[in-house]
């Protein structure tokens, strides 16, 4: 009875350190996110990055899994559902139709373009899902969103998730040398900035040289991406179910393949729009967000070996690079179509 008690102990040491493990990488990760270079790639791929570091040259112990994986699925699923309080539905509904199919064209194209180079490259058909989704939607959040819906591995998540964030932050320094010779107005260069970069903080960037109003409606088209996001979850879940309902038991209520967490979103962005929960609160609670989901990237960086990258890492890295450089000349393209110029 007291070796059981002593056991138990034990692991619930463990598992607490393995949470502080990612709770300290994250925090870490949110102030290198500060500096000016590092702040385009954002603090949730900074965490990857640390984590990976960390398993590298310091190790983690086997009884400190049981703690980062907690972080990289439950954490991750909490974080997700606070993200929604980032979302003003009223701003996404006041871009009208032009900016709104232009941002939906762009996603769809970029989700069927992508993935299709994935599969001519060979790479795994999760890890193109979750390439393609990255790089079509909304980067690191997309592809951790994603994840449970299609069973994705650990090493997979992490891969598609560096993935984007790289070609992303490539793709923000190429927009800002670019702006001045494009030939767009500011709004316009925000808009376009907004349709085809990958994360937030790649938006908010690369729009910056346009002034304050392209970096406005650059957000606003960004967050109408993200919304995009929870059509796409259900939707691959379900494709997801019906591929593989042959090993699946009886559909019931618990199996359906519904992303629990983002109908949490999306209850969250409602209390938001509606003005239930004020605006200090709300920041507050996207803080929070980001440093669980932090704490996610984390614990997905300490599950990851450097071999894994350069075993997955390239191929996917190319649809990617591929399918980024079509979004921005399709959305080049729309911007001029739609007269947003």
């Amino acid at each position: 009875m007291k070796d059981y008690t002593r056991s138990g102990k034990k692991q619930n040491l463990s598992f607490i350190i393995g949470i502080s493990i990612t709770f300290v990488i994250a925090s870490i990760a949110k102030y290198l996110a500060l500096l000016p270079l590092l702040s385009i790639m954002g603090e949730l791929v900074i965490a990857i990055l640390i984590g990976v570091i960390w398993r590298s040259l310091i190790g983690v112990p086997d009884s400190f899994f049981s703690g980062t994986e907690f972080s990289s699925k439950k954490l991750l699923r909490i974080g997700i559902v606070l993200l929604g309080f980032r979302l003003h539905l009223g701003d996404v509904s006041q871009v009208g139709p032009s900016v709104f199919l232009l941002a939906s064209i762009s996603l769809v194209f970029t989700l069927i373009v992508v993935f299709l180079l994935t599969r001519l490259f060979h790479v795994g058909t999760r890890l193109g899902i979750l390439t393609a989704c990255g790089t079509a939607i909304c980067g690191a959040a997309a592809v951790v969103a994603i994840a449970p819906q299609i069973k994705a591995k650990n090493e997979e998540i992490a891969i598609g998730a560096a993935t984007v964030a790289i070609l992303g932050t490539l793709f923000t320094i190429i927009y800002t040398i670019l702006f001045p010779f494009i030939g767009l107005s500011a709004n316009g260069y925000g808009i376009f900035s907004g349709a085809t970069l990958h994360e937030l903080a790649h938006v908010v960037a690369a729009a910056a040289p346009g002034g304050n109003s392209a970096v406005d409606l650059a957000i606003v088209v960004k967050l109408t991406r993200v919304a995009l996001l929870i059509p796409v979850a259900i939707v691959i879940g379900f494709c997801n179910y019906l591929t593989q309902k042959e090993t699946q038991d009886k559909l019931s209520l618990k199996s359906l393949p519904i992303p629990w967490f983002i109908v949490g979103f999306i209850s969250t962005s409602a209390l938001y729009s509606l003005g239930l929960i004020p605006s200090y609160i709300a920041d507050g609670f996207v803080w929070l967000s980001y440093l669980l989901i932090g704490m996610a990237m984390a614990g997905l960086g300490l599950n990851i070996q450097l071999s894994s990258f350069k075993r997955l890492g390239l191929k996917p890295l190319a649809a990617s690079l591929i399918g980024s450089i079509f979004l921005s000349l399709l959305g080049y393209l729309l911007v001029h179509l739609f007269g947003l110029v």
